[in-house]
Formats: structure tokens, sequence, C-alpha cells
């Protein structure tokens, strides 16, 4: 059983902010998987068999910082083995247009995952990275103060994270980048 995991945060003004990429992903994977996803408790979840393999993707309806109390209770219920968990989630240390999968690597900040690894007292999981900054870097800027290309100005991370992506940006998600993670994640995890 592998247990797919896309966080953000719950609600219609947070939808489409670069903190919920992991719901977006999610969101995108199933139809490809051709399941529905249900509302139980506090996470919509769906279950689906393929090559012999049972794979359970879920949205906690947690906020991100609480992210953890969903997940620990689901991996009980599940029995799973927590190295079969993959976290999907955004990351400032990427780029928008890149990402990681990684076992027991993360950012250097990410309240979600800090929640994660508390209450499954280990770091020992997989990751799915998703870069979402686009920011200018703080000293891009013409004389005038005027940014020097059209990416988002500098923005403090916690507040830059709960801000949307532009249409350009969420195009390039669903048409480019997602697709190319879900290709790779069936190469890695053999079961997709």
């Amino acid at each position: 059983m592998i247990l797919i995991v896309g966080l953000g945060n719950p609600g219609i003004k947070y939808q489409n902010n670069r903190h919920n990429v992991g719901h977006m992903f999610v969101d995108f994977i199933v139809p490809l998987l051709h399941c529905s996803i249900v509302k139980k408790e506090k996470l919509f979840i769906t279950m689906k068999q393929s090559n012999n393999e049972t794979i359970v993707l879920a949205k906690p309806l947690t906020f991100m910082n609480n992210s953890g109390i969903t997940i620990s209770k689901l991996i009980r219920n599940l029995k799973l083995e927590i190295r079969n968990l993959v976290i999907i989630h955004d990351d400032l240390d990427i780029p928008l247009g890149k990402f990681h999968i990684q076992f027991g690597v993360g950012p250097q900040l990410h309240n979600g995952l800090e929640s994660i690894e508390q209450h499954l007292k280990t770091k020992d999981f997989w990751r799915v990275r998703i870069g979402v900054d686009n920011r200018l870097p703080k000293n891009n800027y013409l004389e005038d103060g005027r940014p020097q290309d059209n990416r988002s100005p500098w923005i403090e991370g916690e507040k830059y994270s709960l801000q949307n992506f532009s249409l350009d940006e969420k195009t390039l998600l669903e048409t480019k980048i997602f697709p190319k993670i879900f290709a790779q994640m069936k190469l890695n995890f053999k079961m997709l």
C-alpha cells in the first residue's frame, strides 16, 4: 500500500494558494487514476487498486500546520509502514517549474512537514517537493524601484506562500509540471 497525501489548507479562500499545491496535485491525479475522492471526517480520501497494490490519495482538511494530526491517525488506521508515505508539498527553496522527489529530505522550513515529523517521530518518508518560488531576488530591481522582469516582487515566504498562483503559473503547473511529477512517481513507486 502507498499513501499519497497532498498538503494544503482547507476552504475556497486557499484553494489556489502556493501553499496548496499539494491539494492541487492530488486533484490533478485523481482522474488519471480513474477514481473519485470523497469526504470522510477531516480529509478527502480515495482508494484505488493498481498492479496488485492499493493506492490511497488524501487531502487533509486540517490547516497545514496541523497536518501531522490527521496523517498520523490515517497511517494508524491503514496500518501503513511509514516508508510508504508520500507527502506532496510546496517548497520555497525550489523555483517554480522544478521539483524533487526525495526520501527524508525537505525544505529548510515548512510548518506542515514539521507537524508531520513531530507526530510520526521520524523524517523517514517520501516527499514530492514542488517548487513554488517565482519571486524576484531582493536585489533585482531597477533604480526607480520597478522589477526587472514579470516575476513577483520580493515578499517574505510566509506571506508569499499564501498568495494565489497567477493564471500563467497555474497553467504551467497543470500542463507541464504536474504531468512530469506524475510520470516520475510512476517510475519511482512502480505501482501507479
